[in-house]
């Protein structure tokens, strides 16, 4: 059994895993607690290499079960467990409660609806207020503007571009699209190009895009060593001052390089702060999209959007 998550459909129920506690050396017993442990090796040899650490077990509210946790690498993962430690269900996913009737399902529903369109609108607001100056494509005045969080040295984002410019053609006048900076710390020419990037926004939005581009078309082509030198190369037709740009991208011991990469920070701390964790991430008039995913998923969004704008 692999002990990672999974993605769960909205009516799913928890997933139950049986694990039988057999018998271990009697040495090996010690309390309750590290015998179900090292039950949980013996079942589970990955375990053993995870240095996993029990938690607590206590009431579950299920006559003859009790409810336990035990954590590898700082997550926890839940389990049942009879009284009589003679059998334990990993659980997959939190306990749901499944008795409101259906006229309580539909207020639930109702209220949960309602909660969502109240943080998209609060994630809205904070959204528009970064994106001041920035370059951006498609209509200024779209209904709906598509922020997205993103990360040039990284393949998924390749796709998420690709999604865009096809949004892009099929909403022209509809959608605003926005990209702010998400450079993970083991792509190690992502932070570089971020900077580059807006030191030729600075003096172009064209030439922002220029990159934009270029990077992702290049991505296999670049490397920590040689970002600056092709982004000089991808920016040779764009009119800018070369010289300004190259003190700002290039020089690293420059105010206008610790300026840049300030605003790189900013930016990935923004989107921290907004419930970004991986690249790409995508916010479609405040609700979050995650992952590289295709056309068919912005779609319901952009129209949901479009609708709610009207």
């Amino acid at each position: 059994m692999k002990l990672t998550s999974r993605s769960m459909a909205i009516a799913a129920c928890a997933a139950l895993t049986a694990v039988a506690l057999t018998a271990v050396p009697a040495e090996a017993q010690g309390d309750r607690n590290a015998k179900i442990l090292g039950n949980l090796k013996l079942n589970m040899p990955q375990l053993g290499e995870m240095e996993p650490v029990m938690g607590t077990i206590g009431p579950s509210g299920i006559e003859g079960l009790e409810k336990g946790t035990f954590n590898v690498r700082g997550r926890p993962y839940n389990f049942l467990v009879t009284t009589d430690d003679k059998q334990l269900w990993l659980l997959q996913g939190e306990a749901m409660d499944v008795s409101r009737s259906e006229a309580e399902i539909k207020v639930e529903m109702a209220r949960v609806e309602e909660e969502k369109k109240k943080e998209a609108a609060e994630r809205t607001t904070k959204l528009a207020a970064s994106l001041e100056g920035r370059p951006f494509r498609g209509n200024a005045d779209a209904k709906v503007t598509i922020v997205e969080f993103s990360d040039f040295q990284c393949p998924y984002c390749t796709r998420g571009a690709n999604t865009v410019e096809e949004i892009l053609v099929k909403y022209p006048n509809d959608v605003k699209f926005v990209f702010q900076h998400f450079p993970l710390n083991f792509h190690p020419w992502a932070k570089p190009a971020a900077i580059a990037a807006n030191c030729a926004a600075n003096q172009n939005h064209d030439a922002f895009w220029t990159l934009h581009d270029s990077f992702f078309k290049n991505q296999k082509q670049l490397k920590p060593d040689n970002v600056v030198a092709e982004s000089k190369k991808y920016l040779k037709d764009s009119g800018i001052d070369m010289a300004a740009w190259e003190k700002c991208a290039g020089d690293t011991s420059s105010p206008e390089y610790v300026a840049e990469a300030a605003k790189v920070d900013a930016d990935m701390a923004f989107g921290q702060a907004m419930g970004v964790s991986g690249t790409p991430g995508f916010f479609v008039n405040g609700e979050f999209l995650n992952g590289a995913q295709p056309i068919t998923a912005f779609v319901p969004l952009i129209e949901k959007a479009k609708a709610g704008a009207s």
